[in-house]
């Protein structure tokens, strides 16, 4: 379906059937299993490599230094950008090209700095294309229909993920050795799952762009645009105004989004040594027992990201008839509780239930948030403002991944559960903090 000419952005926007809004998200899918891959096998396979387990969060500073640097200055520059391809296309296009031959090589790194390496480029390319992806799907959809297409992303993240974290055991169930690795120790199955994660990536943004593609700037924006041409200049003049300017509730938003958000990433770094230790008695990140553990983190992962994918699409009217922030602060309180729950559980089976509760929690991380936010910012600034938005995530990513080294020893006694129950409390403070946004000003629901 090509877009109707002459829709002015802010005021009316052509209203899409729920297969275009589907269609439209679809690179979700292949962005989101990129970032599945990477959140279930990172962590091992910085463990084959050799990686100290208390330094993990800083193997993982890639994904957060990237994005804190990338995607605000990315998101002022589409919003100036007026290409053939449109606003928002050539960012994601070119993100998803660097993202898929990262992926290609990531599994092949015979080395632990090659490995963390390769994770600073693809996180960077995954940094250019979420946030231009997301401003997209803001000035694409009418307002009454953004909820329903930042949820469809949401549901999308969870069975893109749900879908990379069961990859290497499907592979198994199909008949691969689980056992079988390279000299540098990563398994046969790591290697394939990433190899699928590449042509996912290009395919599903392809798919996408060619289906829905951009609405055409109208005649004045573009005559705006033209007379401010795109600079580097201009991009962080943008910025810095955006940062000035900024509405009151998304200040608020901040402490909430640092609390989940440093839970989730911590949650993501220490899972598979945890359930290594609850499970099997084990840290040693050589054994058969560790990769067993992998395996099973793949499958939890997968399980809860399930929930997630139902839950998103069970959001929606939710977030409608109650508002998401309400929605947002219950979905964080179940991760807390079952965060603080895991640590405790020996047996497996026990364990799908505590992911219940993660998978609820991250539902409403990728979607409420974003309707929260779109409510709250003026139309013309999208990009720039979901740019800055995503500050709000990597920020809580650095301190956790510089602090969490500091006291894994002294205060946590070296030992992974305790980073589990550490994360949990913050997703309850995460929920406590989202009930607080909008008091004193208009609430953002």
């Amino acid at each position: 379906m090509r877009p109707a000419t002459g829709t002015a952005r802010g005021t009316s926007r052509p209203r899409l059937s729920l297969a275009r809004i589907v269609e439209m998200n679809l690179g979700f899918l292949g962005l989101q299993f990129s970032f599945g891959l990477q959140q279930a096998n990172m962590a091992p396979i910085y463990g084959y490599l050799g990686a100290d387990e208390a330094t993990l969060p800083l193997l993982w500073l890639a994904g957060p230094v990237t994005g804190l640097l990338v995607q605000p200055l990315i998101g002022a520059m589409s919003d100036r950008t007026t290409s053939r391809l449109g606003r928002r296309t050539p960012y994601f296009l070119v993100g998803a090209v660097l993202c898929s031959l990262c992926l290609f090589a990531m599994p092949y790194s015979r080395a632990l700095w090659i490995a963390a390496s390769l994770l600073w480029v693809l996180d960077a390319a995954n940094n250019v294309t979420m946030e231009p992806y997301r401003a997209y799907v803001g000035d694409r959809l009418a307002p009454d229909q953004r909820p329903t297409g930042f949820l469809t992303q949401s549901a999308f993240t969870g069975l893109a993920q749900t879908l990379s974290y069961l990859a290497p055991s499907l592979l198994v169930w199909f008949g691969l050795d689980k056992d079988a690795v390279d000299a540098n120790g990563i398994p046969d199955i790591t290697r394939i799952a990433f190899v699928i994660g590449a042509v996912l990536s290009l395919s599903t943004i392809m798919w996408s762009v060619w289906r829905v593609p951009e609405l055409p700037l109208p005649v004045e924006e573009r005559a705006r645009l033209e007379a401010e041409p795109l600079t580097l200049r201009s991009a962080l003049a943008d910025l810095r105004t955006a940062l000035a300017e900024m509405p009151r509730p998304m200040r608020q938003l901040a402490l909430a989004m640092l609390c989940q958000w440093y839970a989730m990433f911590a949650y993501w770094q220490f899972i598979a040594f945890a359930l290594a230790r609850s499970l099997h008695g084990t840290a040693d990140a050589t054994s058969q027992a560790f990769r067993d553990t992998a395996l099973t983190v793949g499958q939890l992962g997968a399980f809860y990201n399930a929930v997630a994918f139902v839950a998103a699409i069970a959001l929606m009217p939710l977030a409608r008839r109650h508002g998401a922030k309400r929605v947002h602060a219950c979905c964080l309180a179940a991760s807390g509780a079952a965060m603080m729950a895991i640590p405790a559980i020996g047996q497996e089976a026990w364990l799908y239930v505590a992911m219940v509760g993660i998978g609820i929690g991250w539902a409403g991380m990728m979607g409420n948030p974003y309707v929260m936010l779109t409510d709250m910012i003026p139309p013309e600034r999208n990009g720039v403002y979901m740019g800055i938005f995503n500050m709000f995530i990597v920020i809580p990513m650095m301190i956790e991944s510089l602090s969490i080294p500091l006291f894994y020893h002294n205060l946590l006694g070296g030992d992974a559960r305790a980073v589990l129950v550490l994360a949990g409390v913050l997703m309850l403070l995460g929920a406590a903090a989202t009930v607080m946004v909008g008091r004193g000003a208009r609430a953002a629901t």
